[in-house]
């Protein structure tokens, strides 16, 4: 996974912010709203398709294996359901990745996963 997230990621200095990032992963909702009104989505596929699937694939790997995840899943799915909470954990690690490549920093858990 770690390969593939770094290959199709490219060189991280194109993407100014991090949710730019999160964006071109497909990790967020293209919805556009005015008036509390929703007026039509976004370009729903514009971004890396290869991405969104590593980061949902990574997203279930760490659903299975890590405690801190399952209880943030299960406070997820109790307010949504269990497709929305595993893309929010998908979120979470695209965000976390992006500062991993950028800092050229270990990943802390706790921090993304409080």
């Amino acid at each position: 996974m770690s390969l593939t997230i770094m290959l199709e990621t490219g060189p991280i200095e194109r993407f100014k912010k991090v949710g730019n990032y999160a964006s071109y992963c497909r990790c967020v909702q293209s919805n556009r709203f005015s008036n509390c009104k929703s007026k039509g989505k976004g370009n729903r596929r514009n971004g890396n398709k290869y991405l969104s699937w590593a980061y949902i694939e990574a997203a279930n790997h760490a659903l299975w294996n890590y405690e801190y995840v399952k209880r943030y899943h299960q406070r997820k799915t109790a307010k949504t359901n269990n497709v929305v909470a595993i893309k929010a954990i998908a979120h979470k690690l695209a965000r976390a990745c992006y500062y991993i490549i950028r800092d050229k920093k270990e990943f802390d858990p706790l921090k993304a996963f409080a």
